[in-house]
């Protein structure tokens, strides 16, 4: 059984629900300037807004103006816990700026204030895919090491304002980003560049940032708990042959606990020296990440690949990793494929591994919902992904005892997708009235899964 306190949520980023981009003295994001795309075609950087473009993140759902509605249904759904982000160009519109941009603190002050009285316990990442621009133009992002002292510099006031007010943080979303796609995770890379390299500089960044601001967090309130947020990658050898074997071991190292070794340990393992890269790595880097280790794992977890040494066989996707394709298993339209196991299997290994508490920020199914004639959307498929895996989650909490913090699905409501920018995408359990074009009434309306939900949530999991 799970603990009675166990944070039952749901989790959303700034970018992809807030909209009123440049509403209240918010300067540009990265997100700011990608266009929508769909499952085929990717969407597009422009660097500057192109009048002739749609972006979707400009208006997202609008939770900014509609968050008193939008966390009333989330008080009604039951939820424990909202993990959200905080949009960092609200906070400093450019980045590099000595002080905060107060009407940008005030409605987070609002936000917070609305989840407490209503029972919600408010979980926030720091930064999640929504730099300031600004930082990627004038210093190229995260390649620049004065992005810690801005990192570090944002990260305290967020400390500070909201000390007593936010007990959970994570400093970076899915920090292993970096080096998938490294500008929507704000470093700038030129063509011609050795992409390798500067990737994994910019992470380094990232790492002593994220190492520091655990070392604030802990100073100005010994009660706060910072953690990590990784994206996982669980990948299975496609047979028996030893050398599949190895490449899927290397392939969870590599992809995912390469990423927590150094923020849950401390330092770099001694098999990043495979990766033949030279890092700029100070005496005060090593003293910093020794310091400013995290206090839980969080970690987002959607669907598994399959891998071979030889690398042949059908591709599939999965939260920004290529795999090949698992004949067991079967996968959503957008391909992600569907495997509660793959819950278990990872948490285990990250339990076994770190002796941390755990936390899962992120699971749950995109799907194209269709409304029936009677206005209905009977999501029966969400609601058997999510039974499936929480099923899988109170299993193995229960088998080996590990210390699980909560389970936040991605997402309590509509939002624009990060990859696609699509809003068919959905993975809420509130229908959100909007197209792919940003065409809507932006209603809202329950989904079968928002009741469903709900009687998980008040029964601890025992009734799925």
């Amino acid at each position: 059984m799970l603990n009675k306190d166990f944070l039952w949520g749901g989790a959303m980023a700034a970018n992809q629900c807030e909209g009123a981009y440049d509403d209240g003295g918010k300067g540009l994001s990265i997100m700011d300037i990608i266009t929508a795309g769909s499952k085929n075609h990717p969407r597009q950087v422009t660097i500057d807004i192109q009048d002739e473009r749609y972006y979707p993140n400009h208006e997202a759902i609008d939770f900014y103006h509609r968050y008193v509605e939008d966390t009333d249904l989330f008080q009604e759904m039951g939820l424990k816990c909202l993990r959200t982000s905080i949009a960092w160009s609200r906070i400093f519109p450019n980045g590099d700026e000595s002080e905060p941009n107060e009407e940008g603190l005030q409605f987070y002050d609002r936000l917070f204030a609305e989840l407490k009285r209503k029972g919600m316990e408010s979980i926030v990442t720091i930064s999640h895919y929504e730099m300031p621009l600004y930082l990627v133009k004038k210093y190229g992002g995260w390649r620049n090491r004065q992005l810690i002292e801005f990192y570090t510099r944002y990260a305290k006031v967020l400390f500070e304002r909201y000390k007593g007010i936010v007990r959970y943080w994570m400093t970076f979303n899915e920090i292993n980003s970096t080096v998938k796609i490294p500008m929507i995770a704000g470093v700038m890379i030129q063509p011609g560049e050795n992409a390798k390299q500067i990737a994994y500089q910019a992470l380094h960044h990232q790492f002593v940032a994220s190492a520091k601001a655990v070392q604030l967090a802990h100073q100005i309130d010994p009660q706060n708990q910072v953690g990590c947020m990784v994206m996982t990658t669980v990948g299975y050898p496609k047979s028996c042959h030893p050398l599949d074997i190895l490449a899927a071991q290397e392939y969870l190292r590599d992809g995912t606990l390469f990423f927590c070794d150094v923020q849950v340990r401390g330092y770099y393992p001694g098999y990043f020296q495979h990766y033949d890269i030279d890092l700029d790595i100070t005496q005060q880097d090593k003293e910093d990440l020794k310091k400013g280790i995290v206090d839980y794992i969080g970690f987002s977890y959607y669907s598994s690949q399959v891998v071979s040494h030889l690398n042949e066989g059908e591709k599939v996707q999965g939260n920004i990793v290529t795999g090949l394709k698992n004949e067991y298993l079967q996968a959503s339209e957008w391909g992600w494929q569907i495997d509660p196991q793959g819950l278990v299997y990872l948490m285990r290994i990250l339990y076994e591994r770190y002796q941390k508490p755990l936390f899962i920020v992120e699971n749950g199914l995109g799907y194209n919902d269709q409304m029936n004639q009677e206005g209905q959307i009977i999501d029966n498929y969400r609601i058997e992904y999510m039974r499936k895996h929480i099923q899988a989650m109170k299993d193995i909490v229960e088998k080996e005892n590990i210390d699980l913090i909560g389970y936040t699905v991605w997402a309590p409501i509509d939002i624009v997708s990060a990859g696609t920018g699509e809003m068919k995408k959905r993975y809420g359990m509130i229908y959100v009235d909007k197209d792919d074009e940003g065409h809507g009434s932006l209603k809202r309306r329950k989904k079968k899964s928002f009741e469903w939900y709900k009687q998980v949530i008040e029964s601890n999991g025992e009734i799925l």
